[in-house]
């Protein structure tokens, strides 16, 4: 793999798995340094994030790493709901006896894994992409290729939640029964109340963090007034 190539694999994985958090400040040279990489495979990694909305360039302060905003988790949302469904329902009439076996062993190490975040979401992304393909439908799968990878991201937030992965592991075997009985309109309403229930927990946490983000300003303001009225 070239440099540029493994350099912008590693950092987008971080990104996406909240390794780097959103709204941190990255120093190129030290990035470079944690990666055992050149400076310039790590620029031009930057420059293909920057591209992809990842990352962001601000005078004084340097590559940060994109905020996540709700209009984001929304539109997100939106778009999942209305390709994946459409996907569910193709997957439950087109699913192969093996691809079917296939989602059978990922939901059951997903069931019993515990603590493994990313392992976790690795596997959840691995549902929801088989479920891609077994719909057949190349130009979907893309669509649904992107919007995973977008939600990424938004995993690594909400599945920190113990009680979130048991929803999601519940979730996922309901669509999973219906997909197995070839059922596509069950199957497309459990992906429905699976991708909702996703949207109202990673807007709660989102607003958890910001309000936290908040009273951590707060704070650290009336530091600096009460060592400013001390001098």
């Amino acid at each position: 793999m070239p440099l540029k190539e493994r350099a912008y694999q590693l950092i987008k994985h971080r990104i996406l798995t909240c390794a780097f958090k959103p709204g941190e400040n990255l120093n190129e040279a030290a990035v470079a340094d944690m990666l055992k990489l050149g400076r310039t495979p790590v620029n031009q990694a930057f420059d293909r994030l920057r591209l992809e909305a990842l990352v962001d360039v601000i005078p004084r302060k340097g590559i940060v790493v994109r905020h996540i905003h709700f209009d984001e988790v929304l539109q997100i949302s939106e778009a999942r709901i209305l390709n994946e469904a459409y996907a569910i329902r193709l997957a439950a009439e087109r699913a192969s006896t093996a691809e079917i076996s296939a989602m059978r062993e990922i939901l059951a190490e997903a069931a019993h894994l515990n603590g493994d975040i990313e392992r976790f979401i690795m596997l959840d992304r691995e549902f929801h992409m088989m479920i891609a393909n077994a719909a057949r439908n190349e130009v979907l799968s893309d669509i649904l290729l992107n919007l995973n990878e977008r939600s990424l991201r938004l995993w690594s937030i909400s599945l920190a939640d113990e009680e979130h992965k048991k929803s999601v592991n519940t979730e996922h075997h309901e669509i999973f029964l219906a997909l197995c009985h070839r059922d596509a309109s069950a199957a497309e309403e459990a992906m429905r109340r699976h991708i909702d229930s996703f949207r109202l927990t990673i807007l709660k946490k989102l607003s958890d963090l910001q309000s936290d983000l908040g009273q951590m300003r707060e704070s650290s303001a009336a530091q600096r007034k009460s060592l400013s009225l001390q001098k």
